[in-house]
This record gives C-alpha cells, structure tokens and sequence, in this order.
C-alpha cells in the first residue's frame, strides 16, 4: 500500500509518494507565488494553490502510479474565504505571517480576549469584512481544509485537531468552536467546518486518478515529527525560513490555548478516534532567512553550501557574534522590538568570522528552544532530530549539539514533513502501526557534543548576554505581547 503526499507549505507545493518502508519517491515541487502589498502584508493566491495541488499530484501518479490514500499537510493559520456554490476563494489567502490585524488583537485584549496576529481568527474577521457578504454565505478553510475540498470536489469539508488547535478559534480541547471568539469576531459557526481527527477516512479525492481515499490531515510541524519517527516520545527541530522545536508530551492537555511563561506553548500533534496527542512547541523567526540574506542582500556567500567551507576556514568567530532577530525574538523571549546584529566586530574581523558568527547564532537560538521546552517538561532531553535545509549543514549541526549538549540526529530525509503525511495516511488505514513508524527511523547522521559541560555553560551565558544587547531595539514593539 502506498500515500501521495500533498505538502502545501509556506512558499512552495510538494507532493509525493510514500511506502510503509518510510521511503518518499517521485517528488515534485514548484514555489507558489508570494505577495507582500505592504509592509507586514503577506497574501497568497488560493487558486494558485489548488491548480499546483491538482498539476504536481498528477505528475507523482503518473509517474508512480496510483496511490491507496491522501495524507495532506500544510502551512497552518494560512486563512482562506471561499463561496462554496463556486468554489472560488473571494480573497487572497492571508499568510501565517501576515501582520495586518495587529491592531485588531491589541482591540481585543482589551475586552480580555487575547488572539495572535498570525493564528487565524482576526485573518478571518477582516477576509469576510472586506469580501461585503454575510459570513453565513461564506466558508472558513485553511489549507488543508482548502484541498481536501477540492479533491473531492466539494464533498469533504473538514478540518482537523492539529490545524484547528492553532488557528484561535477552538476551546481548549481544540475538539469543539469556542462561542466567546466567534462572538467577538461576528462569526456565523455555519461558515466553518468539521473539526476530525488528524488520521481517519474522510472521503475520496474524485479530483485524482484512482480517486484515493483521504485518510490523513496534519499541520506541517506535527508532520516534522512524525516524519521523523517521534512517536511516543522525542524531539526534532525543523530548520527552515525560520525554526520550529516540537516535543512529543502526551495525552494530557492544557486548560488554555495559551503561551506558557516558558516561552513555549501547547499544540495537537496527531489525533485518532477522538484521542488527541499533545506536544510543546517553540519557534526561532529568523533561521534559514538569515543564510538567505548573507546571500542574496549581503552577497558574503554565493550558495548555501559555501557558509560552511567559510566557517570551518577559521578556528573561531574571534569574538565576533550574531543574534538572528529580523522580525523579532521568539522563544523564550518574545520580543517582537528585538533586531538581529553583530557584536564584537574588530578590524581584523573577516567574512568567514562573519558567516561563522551567523551560523553559530542560529544554532544558540535552537538551544534556547530545547531549554525552554526542558524547562517546561522539567527533565532533560535524551536527544534531538533535525531536518530542514540547515540539517545539510555538518558544521552548523555539530554546534548545535555542542550549544544543546545532546546526541543530534540528522533526519535521511530532509524535509520529513512531506513523509510524514503519507506514513499517517498509511497508519490510518492500518497498513502501518504506530509501533512500525519508530522502528523506521534511521538517521543519515549523528552528532555529539565536542565541549565540555563547563564550556557549554560558559558559551550559554555569553550568548544570553549578547541576545540581551538585541533585545527592545524598538521599545514600543518590544511592549506589544500576543
């Protein structure tokens, strides 16, 4: 038996086939096209999305073959409104990052409700606003509930645990719509869908060859780690634009959809049969942006692949340090005002000082992540899983073990999101247990420390100092707090 995989993620679209020996095989993506109108304003062409969904899927089949089953995984709070009598959207879709409703969220914690610009209940709000219908006349989709729509033509009109759980509009449970929001926000519950478990049968995908049941739907992050084979327990951290630590918790959830005080906050990692999986999350803003802006704005580097070639050509930074802080600090700081620098330049310091300082940044911001998260889970972690463009980067990985002071394991495939959307799609329909997921994992490499504990500890108190040298750059958004 075997899954396509449709992987819509921030910027691109991904699709293909997964077996139940964890292999991914007849891959095919293509970058979607990204707007940004205005400052802190990022849309999407939801038409754009589906027409890649529909093209790249049937390029995978072709090649491949027919699959059994869907697993869809996406970028999550991306927000779409659509008609459904057309099936069109009757606006952009408004990305994750889209910034406009800022002003909407600070309103609102006023009257005590506290939502997040980048979830997906103001985004809601201001899409049926602006589109001069009665929300009852309109539907709410975020991207997984966009495609599985169109696949099956109008037939499946669900969402599922671990999108619903981010998208601010859900009780605590993240397994029923919270009245007070939608009240708040003048939402008609009609407008929106279904919420279901993250594996399940939800109908058949008639837009494709075979017409393959979709039986799975999980956000990208849940995906990560499935992809990687965290099941019962573990960790991974994916390395992309930007960063994100997920933590395998349990079956025991949180009284509010909240942040905790340690900077990490409580997410859905999978769900079946009404029983849902828990995690801890935490997010670095700027990761892989940085390595962009070295080459693309700075041009200190021609590829990728060249940060680390200069980084190794010298023994240290020299003094030199860099806080990747573009648009702010995330976990544990929060620190929307915060902005990214080098500190400790000299007249001796050179590129590859430089390049180094950026990646060794980096790796101490996912180091802030596993701290957060083990002082939130009050035990140490035994180990931790990379995947994402930066986990190609031997030299960046092994200084994140150094910083983190674990065994680091490189997952064999780099972006284990799109496997693990098929291996839910098979778990779904038992041609896979979850048991048979762990035994699957087998990373391409493993990294231990290199310094000592009294090392690492004098590296970690350096670079908390540094971060606080970045810190409130711009006081009045260092005030504002989501």
């Amino acid at each position: 038996m075997r899954a396509l995989s449709i992987d819509v993620g921030t910027t691109s679209v991904r699709t293909g086939i997964v077996s139940v020996d964890g292999s991914l095989e007849h891959v095919h993506q293509q970058k979607l096209t990204v707007a940004t109108p205005a400052p802190g304003e990022v849309e999407l062409d939801p038409q754009e999305i589906i027409a890649l969904v529909l093209e790249l899927s049937a390029r995978t089949i072709t090649d491949g073959g027919v699959c059994d089953v869907v697993g869809i995984t996406n970028q999550r709070a991306t927000t779409i409104v659509f008609d459904p009598t057309t099936g069109r959207a009757v606006g952009p879709a408004l990305g994750w990052q889209d910034l406009r409703t800022v002003i909407d969220c600070l309103v609102l914690q006023g009257s005590g409700l506290r939502l997040a610009p980048n979830q997906s209940a103001t985004k809601l709000k201001w899409l049926v606003s602006a589109s001069g219908r009665p929300s009852s006349e309109l539907r709410f989709a975020t991207i997984e509930t966009w495609v599985a729509w169109h696949l099956s033509q109008g037939a499946v009109y669900v969402t599922d645990h671990s999108n619903a759980g981010v998208n601010g509009l859900v009780n605590a449970d993240a397994s029923t719509w919270n009245p007070e929001v939608l009240s708040a926000l003048e939402i008609d519950e009609g407008m929106l869908p279904r919420i279901v478990s993250t594996s399940g049968d939800y109908g058949r995908a008639t837009a494709l060859e075979g017409a393959p049941r979709i039986t799975a739907l999980i956000g990208d992050q849940p995906a990560s780690l499935f992809g990687q084979c965290c099941v019962s327990s573990g960790a991974k951290i994916t390395f992309g634009t930007g960063a994100m630590l997920d933590v395998v918790r349990g079956t025991t959830g949180p009284t509010e959809m909240t942040r905790y005080a340690t900077g990490c906050f409580p997410t859905v990692l999978r769900s079946s049969g009404g029983e849902v999986t828990w995690g801890l999350e935490g997010i670095v803003l700027s990761a892989g942006s940085c390595i962009e802006w070295l080459r693309d704005t700075m041009k200190l580097i021609t590829s990728d692949e060249e940060t680390e070639e200069l980084a190794t050509s010298v023994t240290s930074t020299e003094g030199v340090s860099f806080v990747p802080a573009f648009n702010g600090l995330g976990t544990p700081y929060w620190d929307f005002g915060a902005r990214g620098g080098f500190y400790g330049i000299t007249r001796g310091s050179s590129k590859a000082h430089m390049v180094r300082a950026v990646l060794e940044g980096i790796a101490q911001r996912g180091a802030d992540l596993v701290a957060s998260a083990e002082e939130e889970l009050g035990t140490k972690l035994e180990s931790l899983r990379v995947d994402g463009g930066m986990s190609a980067n031997d030299f960046f990985v092994q200084r994140l073990s150094d910083f983190t002071g674990l065994r680091v394991e490189v997952s064999s495939e780099r972006e284990a999101t799109t496997r693990g959307a098929g291996l839910m799609a098979l778990v779904s329909v038992d041609a896979l247990s979850l048991t048979d997921v762990e035994a699957l994992w087998q990373p391409a490499q493993v990294f231990t420390p290199t310094t000592t504990d009294e090392e690492r500890v004098a590296l970690r108190v350096a670079w908390r100092h540094t971060v606080a040298r970045a810190e409130k750059t711009i006081p009045e958004l260092s005030s504002v707090t989501f």
